[in-house]
């Protein structure tokens, strides 16, 4: 590894001392500087001035004081615009716009005049002010914002921020979220740092949201600064105690429902020319993950967090900037009933009488730890010109454990029929080489960036399905596959030798006596990148106009030129933005299991397994994205702004994830293409008076098109037809509203937010349903019969999603009546109970479901009307006295968090192939304290 990383670090000089004095921009963070001087009419300084600088949109706001020359600063400034206002006592108020689009140092010489009379001055927006003359459609969002927005999950709270703060994003279980049609390939930029694996709970630990300051999230057409996952760019700000020159934090712990503890500290303090900001926190619970049952159980879970980030000025040229992170998280795999008392092969496995008993309950556990080491160098060449180098090193530790008794991992037929186990490393290596450049209307930017990502797999398969019919060696008479036996010459009497048996198999059926499998998978993923952009301003006209080139070589070599295009156009009067934009995409591979999903299907044992589809090639390759954009920006007065925007995405090589039985084990697959065309909308009412508001919808479509090109198992409905992959969502919306009480004697700092999410629903394609006899493409084949008169239309209860094949006995598989019950399934009135199911074989018009929207007969089709997750709407309330005490100088807040308050009994999704079953939180309300320094 120590080769490796001096190999990187010799490239990144190459790049530097090549490209410093011809390259231009990208920032070596997210942020830019404000600072100058104030003076009054005679020139003379004026020292103990209010300087503020506030965006009313995203209500980021920072003050400051001039010092006895009259200076002040503002560093670690999010990219945006703002309006700056200057006070002082004898003097007129000034104020101006003021943007802040680069790292290159923002100076301004502010001169007073003299005022006849003492005046006050109230900063208010105005509607030019709602507005950006950005052809890249995102949304901004500040801390003083998101600390009082209700959050779902307390392990993932930067992706609960992003789901519901961001138009255009599915919400899926487990934190996850999918930006504009895309199966999660979101990528996250951390002060500069690229971040293009998976950020969610059950695959990595991801940045705490405490130590973030504010998030841009781009879900227009990406600059081409941005590559890798960019359906959706988080661009996020971490906080910095420059400047902060008395120590400045805040101790917090709170108490919920299902034994929820958290506790956190941080802390910031620095000088004009250094700052540290420290941040820890903690969380316990006993539902760390959403359970595939509505009742929790074998759900407990912990993680803890440590963020640094340290600031330090060599000069006034040059300045360094580190972020040092470490997460880990432990936690259970949710139970379902059917993993309760597991009934299993104790004894005998090989003979043709073996012992049945109790093998106890399902105990899989993960643990995944990650670290993080990032080093920033800025030099000021000149007023105009700013160099940035950025190295990381991340990796992320994923275990996940089988139960103790391996024969406990026997989960409904097909979905779990291994004991797995695994141990997982993603280490990235590399840096940015980038320097920005602002001169009259331009704004250029270039880079050069390098990683190498370091993937080791190891795996750990052993069959626990006693009747598997690929190792089973013997039938009976009805060809069902029997549990016993160790060879098909065994077979005796009324039995007969399997005509589907393995004996490849044979050694790693645990249930006949043997041993593990393993399997060990390793590739190195280099990724070089150089881009260069120009926003170009030219009066009411905004253009970006950039280029983009990838050299991904991991287990493929692909290379590829991206342009980039956008131009938007500033209706003044009205406050109306219009704006086109168009970008060329490189889709590189999820890395999560890349090794397995791409050579698993050449190896003897893993192949049935893994259930591969003759024909289609191992190996996943890089895809490439059209996209188009169109939006506009419209101010509603001084205190609104409506943005919107049409999305038409094309990609060849559409990425998704499939599933290894009933656990965490996912592993990306590729369709030959995918259409997503949709909307997005956004609505903000910045405060007013105490009042704020916003609301974000969207609707946008997530059309899959076989055959499937690379990857392990997958399931792609009717050869040749488009079908709609399991995060598609025909709409959904969020809508937030806070108001606080700042002018009342006594009741001042009281505050209250609610929300309200709306989700129609994730496709559900496991989901039995009446066959469309005129359509091929019909979802419900397997499940589509009649009842024993032979006339009248029925449902068998079946996972209409398994298609008959060796691996399934040529049979379709029947669900469990507990999966029944997750489903919400009733005939005839009768519903189905953990234990209890409905008879396989339901009427037509006796069956439905409460959870689930089935279409009607003869009108299913998994491109235009699929099975889906019934509609939901889910409330959040929040309320909270800030300054309880009312003192000075240590404040001490008190709040109170419901989620769920009308405890919707809802699901998320039901056997998703990637994500399997999960239910929406109960009602959990929490209580938190919070002390300020």
């Amino acid at each position: 590894m120590s080769f490796r990383f001096s190999a990187i670090l010799r490239f990144l000089s190459v790049v530097i001392l090549s490209f410093e004095a011809f390259l231009a921009p990208a920032q070596s963070g997210n942020a830019g500087t404000i600072s100058g001087t104030v003076a009054d009419p005679s020139g003379a300084v004026v020292p103990n001035a209010g300087v503020e600088i506030l965006n009313p949109v995203s209500q980021y706001s920072r003050t400051a004081i001039t010092d006895q020359t009259g200076k002040f600063n503002f560093p670690n400034v999010p990219f945006n615009s703002y309006h700056f206002t200057v006070t002082a006592p004898g003097f007129t108020p000034y104020g101006q716009d003021v943007d802040v689009r680069s790292s290159v140092p923002v100076n301004l010489s502010i001169g007073l005049k003299v005022s006849s009379s003492a005046q006050t001055v109230t900063v208010e927006s105005n509607a030019g002010d709602l507005v950006e003359s950005d052809p890249t459609f995102h949304v901004d969002v500040d801390r003083d914002l998101f600390i009082q927005v209700p959050l779902e999950s307390a392990s993932s709270t930067l992706s609960s921020l992003v789901t519901l703060t961001t138009p255009g994003v599915a919400a899926d279980s487990n934190g996850l979220f999918h930006g504009l049609g895309d199966h999660a390939s979101n990528s996250f930029s951390i002060d500069g740092q690229a971040i293009t694996d998976q950020q969610s709970k059950i695959f990595s630990n991801q940045l705490p949201s405490n130590a973030v300051q504010s998030i841009e999230v781009i879900d227009g057409a990406p600059p081409a600064e941005f590559g890798g996952k960019t359906s959706l760019v988080i661009v996020a700000t971490t906080r910095s105690g420059q400047g902060v020159t008395h120590p400045t934090g805040s101790i917090s712990g709170s108490y919920g429902t299902f034994g929820s503890a958290t506790g956190s500290f941080d802390l910031g303090y620095g000088g004009k020319n250094w700052g540290n900001f420290l941040e820890l926190d903690g969380l316990n619970t006993g539902r760390f993950l959403d359970p595939p049952e509505f009742s929790v159980f074998h759900d407990k879970g912990n993680e803890e967090n440590l963020f640094d980030r340290i600031d330090y000025s060599l000069s006034s040229s040059d300045s360094v900037h580190l972020n040092l992170n470490y997460s880990r998280s432990w936690f259970q795999n949710p139970n379902t009933y059917d993993n309760l008392n597991v009934q299993n092969i104790i004894s005998g496995g090989a003979t043709a009488s073996p012992t049945f008993g109790n093998v106890g309950n399902a105990d899989q556990r993960s643990q995944i730890q990650t670290f993080n080491i990032t080093p920033t160098w800025t030099h000021i060449i000149n007023n105009e010109t700013v160099t940035n180098l950025i190295l990381f090193a991340r990796k992320d530790f994923y275990h996940y454990y089988p139960s103790g008794n391996p024969l406990a991992d026997l989960g409904p037929p097909i979905l779990q029929t291994s004991s797995i186990g695994q141990y997982r490393t993603l280490l990235d290596l590399g840096g940015t080489a980038n320097i920005t450049w602002t001169h009259g209307h331009h704004n250029v930017k270039a880079g050069a960036e390098y990683d190498t990502t370091f993937l080791r797999e190891h795996d750990n398969l052993g069959i626990v399905f006693n009747t598997y019919p690929l190792s089973a060696p013997c039938d009976d008479a009805n060809g069902n596959p029997l549990p016993g036996y160790s060879d098909p010459s065994q077979c005796t009497g009324t039995n007969a030798p399997n005509p589907f048996y393995l004996s490849t198999l044979a050694p790693y059926d645990l249930t006949r006596g043997g041993s593990y499998y393993s399997f060990l998978g390793h590739t190195d993923i280099k990724l070089t990148s150089f881009y260069l952009q120009d926003q170009l301003k030219l009066g009411n006209w905004t253009a970006n106009f950039g280029v983009r080139g990838d050299l991904y070589n991991g287990l493929v070599v692909t290379k590829q030129p991206q342009p980039r295009a956008g131009l938007a156009y500033n209706i003044k009067p009205s406050a109306t933005v219009l704006s086109i934009s168009y970008a060329r995409t490189l889709e590189t591979p999820f890395n999560e299991n890349l090794v397995l999903s791409s050579q698993g299907c050449s190896d003897a044992v893993l192949n049935p397994i893994l259930g591969c589809v003759p024909g289609v090639s191992g190996t996943m390759q890089p895809g490439f994205r059209n996209e188009f954009h169109a939006s506009v920006q419209q101010a509603l007065g001084k205190h609104a702004v409506f943005g919107g925007e049409y999305i038409w995405k094309y990609t060849h090589n559409g990425f998704d994830f499939s599933i290894l039985g009933n656990t965490p084990i996912t592993f990306p697959v590729d369709w030959h293409n995918s259409k997503i065309p949709g909307y997005a909308l956004h609505v903000s009412v910045p405060d007013y008076r105490g009042f704020s508001a916003f609301t974000v919808m969207s609707s946008v479509a997530a059309r899959f098109f076989p055959p499937q090109v690379a990857g392990a198992g997958a399931n792609p409905g009717a050869p040749g037809a488009p079908f709609r992959i399991d995060h598609d969502e025909k709409y959904n919306q969020t809508t937030h509203v806070q108001y606080t009480l700042a002018h009342a004697k006594y009741l001042s700092g009281i505050w209250g937010g609610f929300n309200w999410r709306y989700d129609s629903g994730l496709v559900s394609g496991s989901t039995p349903c009446i066959e469309n006899t005129a359509n091929v493409n019909n979802p419900c084949g397997n499940s589509t019969t009649t009842m024993p008169d032979g006339v009248t239309p029925a449902i068998a209860m079946v996972d209409n999603v398994a298609p008959p094949s060796p691996a399934t006995n040529n049979m379709p598989i029947p669900l469990t009546a507990d999966q029944e019950f997750e489903a919400g399934f009733t005939c005839n009135g009768q519903r189905a109970t953990p234990t209890s199911p409905l008879p396989f074989l339901c009427p037509a018009s006796e069956f439905s479901s409460k959870l689930i929207s089935i279409p009607k007969p003869n009108t299913g089709d998994n491109d235009h009307n699929p099975q889906r997750i019934q509609p939901r709407s889910l409330f959040d309330v929040t309320v909270g006295k800030s300054n309880i005490f009312h003192a000075d100088h240590y404040k001490t807040d008190l709040d109170f968090t419901a989620i769920n308050v009308t405890n919707n009994f809802a699901l998320y999704n039901f056997l998703s192939t990637f994500s399997g079953t999960h239910y929406v939180t109960p009602r959990a309300l929490t209580a938190k304290v919070t002390f300020n320094f």
